[in-house]
């Protein structure tokens, strides 16, 4: 390339100084405390101050320790539950409206409203959901109470807050209401981005709605459910606002995340940094683990992506042919 003497400006360089201000905020924000978790995970280091920091004589005890800790397990337990709880009505609930709000053949008259309504959950902050419910299943007087005593299906206001299922089942409502509406518009803008030729095609050729929404549609926004997946098993894996705020992880520990349990032992008790580190880069690997699955299974089923069954055979045959 001709130099700035002869008439010609390199512009490349402010693509790295309009990137620079990314790159120092990750660095500082998220770079240096993922590093320093990691680094913390293998210490000694607890309470506010700790006098004397240092590797511990078995750098691996914080992690045996806590996945050897039945709170730390049922913690796991109770974040999977709760996951595949609000997830895979959220998943199914989600598919179809958007197969309701894409049908070419439908006009569904107010639809920008219905997907506004739908998403608004998703903008109220989890601290105002929590509370909301909190209060609408107060004992012993509560919305939830006076509607089920003056329909006279009880005769005495329930204690919903000590109940386990309830707990669980009312996180996972709450999980679920908050992210179907978001997870409907991605799978609307994947569909949205599939030619329509394909769809016209289909029509001529006589198939119907189903067969085109299973056939045509899904196949044609995998990566879009690669990309759903992977994010809601993400944050599902991480929560912690709703627990937490909602019944304070009770009750007996029914709402208690693995991200509760690491707060509880960073932030509260005796202060131990150590094993909340530990604990932290072990739901690290677990998500990697679990993400990295998802992308293999929807990489291979996918025809024309990559790493795909029929990349493969394309691969053998050009080894053959040059053989």
């Amino acid at each position: 390339m001709k130099n700035k003497k002869k008439g010609v400006v390199r512009y490349g360089k402010f693509g790295y100084i309009f990137s620079l201000p990314f790159v120092i905020a990750f660095c500082i924000f998220s770079l240096y405390p993922i590093i320093y978790t990691l680094v913390i995970g293998f210490t000694n280091m607890q309470g506010v101050v700790t006098p004397d920091v240092h590797i511990l004589d078995k750098p691996l005890a914080n992690f045996q320790q806590v996945l050897s800790s039945p709170s730390f397990k049922t913690a796991l337990k109770n974040t999977f539950i709760i996951w595949m709880l609000n997830f895979l009505p959220q998943i199914a609930l989600a598919l179809l409206l958007t197969a309701w709000f894409t049908d070419r053949r439908w006009k569904i008259k107010g639809m920008g409203l219905y997907k506004v309504l739908i998403y608004m959950p998703n903008i109220i902050t989890a601290a105002t959901i929590a509370i909301l419910f909190r209060a609408l299943f107060a004992y012993p007087t509560s919305p939830a109470n006076d509607i089920l005593m003056k329909l006279h299906l009880v005769s005495a206001p329930i204690n919903f807050p000590i109940s386990k299922t309830f707990a669980k089942n009312a996180v996972a409502f709450i999980q679920f209401w908050m992210w179907y509406g978001y997870t409907m518009l991605i799978l609307i803008a994947g569909v949205l981005g599939i030619s329509p030729d394909i769809f016209d095609a289909a029509e001529v050729d006589g198939a119907n709605r189903w067969e085109i929404f299973w056939k045509i549609t899904i196949p044609n926004i995998k990566t879009i459910m690669l990309f759903t997946l992977v994010t809601s098993l993400i944050g599902g894996l991480n929560m912690f606002d709703i627990p937490k705020l909602f019944l304070l992880g009770g009750p007996d520990n029914a709402t208690t995340t693995t991200s509760v349990f690491i707060y509880n032992q960073a932030f509260s008790g005796s202060y131990m940094y150590n094993r909340a580190a530990a604990a932290s880069m072990i739901m690290f690997i677990i998500i990697m683990f679990f993400s990295s699955i998802l992308f293999l299974l929807l990489r291979e089923k996918d025809a024309d992506g990559y790493g795909s069954a029929s990349a493969k055979k394309q691969k053998k045959l050009s080894r053959k042919g040059g053989m």
